[in-house]
């Protein structure tokens, strides 16, 4: 990171550092930007696809039904920002108790983005009692990296060293691509963006979305953990929305808008703290946001369809009520095994059987090990929706 590239209308100060090397300190986020007329209107055309996409889920009565296979979608894609590489049907294997004999490596793997999965529902969780504080991020970067490979870098707690952003892998802080505040300067930082995040409804704040462009820049300009702040800053996003009541259930996310212009992520995060100049990334965040949310209205809308679809082949019959607990529960999660299925419906494993067979029967489940033991099922066409394009499912199959 070069001092020679920040202007003097940058958003901070440099500092000295470790090695040498210079660090920057963003300043306080303002209450307010300047936004241009195409922003205003980028801005408008965000907040109505967001719109659109809280009154598809706003009609069922669990947007969890839906909202998971996004969220295992969000979780993948998340991951493989970070290097991360699991597929929809490792993951699902493993959270029926099964990895059909895969490779320890993809284990791994798969047990990150699983972590992902868990980190959103503890934030969730302590949604219900904490606006999202420093209290509340520590606690989904404790549960996003316990028992993988970033345990060691002190999991749910903020770091007490120097680090860095690297370009190359062999990167010193010398040569990084950036260099994030030192922890003194972090602390300090940490604790105005949490008076930020929480300050009282005003007329005199940007609209919600500009926020979160701002939040989102911020956060990772910080960079306040060891490991997983990409992650962590992704998350932030669908849990900020819900807590600032924008959704009922976190089901917009950005990920494969980000993984698919990834250069020019990193490139306008950079480019604010080398110039001040915040329109670029701000039109980009809301770029993000528009084509997210017009891609999760038809993804819901598709989920939606295929569960009444479901629905109305077993709508008659005596054991029609467990056969749709069934079905919904496989839009949670589309693997089972005939114990899961028995624990579910409280019934026998038999009777549970019997059911699992009738959704087989149906071409909704299909059984994946080949065993007469120990099976797993799948619902493939519920899977489909967590593959980041449509014909990647169909390539697995």
């Amino acid at each position: 990171m070069r001092a020679e590239d920040f202007q003097a209308s940058a958003p901070g100060q440099l500092l000295p550092t470790v090695g040498g090397a210079h660090a920057f300190v963003p300043d306080p986020l303002p209450e307010q930007f300047e936004l241009t007329t195409p922003t205003v209107r980028l801005l408008a055309r965000a907040e109505n696809a967001l719109g659109r996409l809280a009154g598809t889920t706003g009609r069922e009565f669990n947007p969890y039904l839906v909202g998971s296979p996004m969220l295992h979608r969000e979780a993948i894609l998340s991951s493989r920002i970070e290097g991360t590489i699991t597929t929809p049907e490792q993951l699902v294997l493993v959270q029926a108790g099964s990895d059909g004999g895969a490779r320890r490596r993809i284990d791994e793997d798969t047990q990150e983005v699983l972590n992902y999965i868990d980190a959103m529902m503890r934030g969730l969780e302590l949604l219900r009692e904490l606006p999202v504080c420093l209290r509340l991020i520590r606690a989904v970067h404790r549960e996003l990296l316990t028992g993988v490979r970033g345990d060691q870098e002190r999991p749910g707690e903020f770091r007490t060293d120097q680090n860095w952003v690297r370009g190359k892998l062999d990167d010193t802080v010398l040569n990084a691509r950036f260099v994030p505040p030192p922890p003194r300067e972090m602390k300090q930082a940490l604790e105005e963006l949490e008076r930020y995040l929480n300050r009282e409804p005003s007329s005199d704040h940007d609209p919600v979305l500009v926020q979160l462009a701002v939040i989102h820049y911020q956060f990772e300009t910080i960079h306040p953990f060891r490991d997983g702040n990409g992650r962590v800053g992704r998350l932030l996003i669908p849990l900020l929305l819900c807590s600032y009541g924008r959704l009922d259930a976190p089901i917009l996310y950005l990920s494969a808008f980000f993984e698919r212009s990834r250069d020019l992520y990193v490139d306008l995060l950079l480019h604010v703290s080398q110039t001040g100049e915040w329109t670029p990334w701000i039109d980009f965040f809301l770029r993000g946001v528009l084509e997210s949310s017009e891609e999760a209205v038809q993804q819901a809308t598709d989920l939606l369809a295929l569960r009444q679809k479901y629905h109305r082949q077993f709508q008659t019959g005596r054991s029609s009520a467990l056969l749709i607990r069934l079905i919904d529960r496989l839009f949670q999660a589309p693997s089972i095994t005939i114990r899961s299925a028995a624990d579910l419906l409280g019934v026998s494993q038999q009777a549970a059987s019997n059911n699992i067979h009738k959704l087989v029967d149906a071409g909704i489940l299909r059984e994946t090990t080949g065993k007469s033991r120990g099976q797993v099922f799948l619902a493939r066409e519920i899977l489909a929706f967590m593959y980041d394009r449509p014909g990647d499912a169909a390539r697995e199959r």
